[in-house]
This record gives structure tokens, C-alpha cells and sequence, in this order.
């Protein structure tokens, strides 16, 4: 998702359920993203990042794997914190 700074779309991607959404504004925060935190959304800022700096970060957030291991624990617990809110609204 693109927006000016990339923040807004990262909070709107972040309320679908089973989204992790990460504002990325180089390579190490987009292979971060993926290998520690399993994001599965890339949100980018169009005001933050010229072209050629966009693709090389999409490149990277695409080539990068989830990490696994310790990283997988923390991630557990956002699914848990995330599935604990959504049996919540279904009450509502």
C-alpha cells in the first residue's frame, strides 16, 4: 500500500484480520519486517521514498523470508493478542 508517509496505510492495513502491516522506508527495515516480524503488508510513503529507493525495498521485503525461531514466539503472542480481540467483536 502507498500513501504520503506510509503510516496510514500501515494502521489501516493492520485492522484486517491476519495482517501484519510494516511502514518500510529502506532495505533494513523491510527485511526486518519480514524476517523478525512475519509482516505480510508492505505500507510505503510516496512523500518519503524516491522510485528507485520504493522498488529496491519492495524487492527486499518480497525476497525475505520470515525468520522463524525466536521471532516466532513474538509473533504467537500479536496472533493471540489479535484472536482474543476478534472472538471479542463477534460477541458485540
Amino acid at each position: 500500500m502507498i500513501d504520503g508517509a506510509g503510516v496510514a496505510s500501515a494502521i489501516v492495513g493492520n485492522k484486517v484480520p491476519g495482517v501484519f502491516a510494516a511502514v518500510c522506508w529502506d532495505q533494513f527495515t523491510a527485511k526486518i519486517a519480514r524476517e523478525h516480524d512475519d509482516a505480510n503488508l508492505l505500507a510505503l510513503g510516496g512523500q518519503v521514498l524516491g522510485p528507485a529507493l520504493a522498488k529496491e525495498v519492495v524487492r527486499t521485503f518480497l525476497a525475505t523470508e520470515f525468520g522463524g525461531g525466536r521471532h516466532a514466539r513474538r509473533v504467537n503472542k500479536i496472533k493471540s493478542i489479535e484472536s482474543r480481540f476478534m472472538r471479542r467483536e463477534e460477541k458485540v
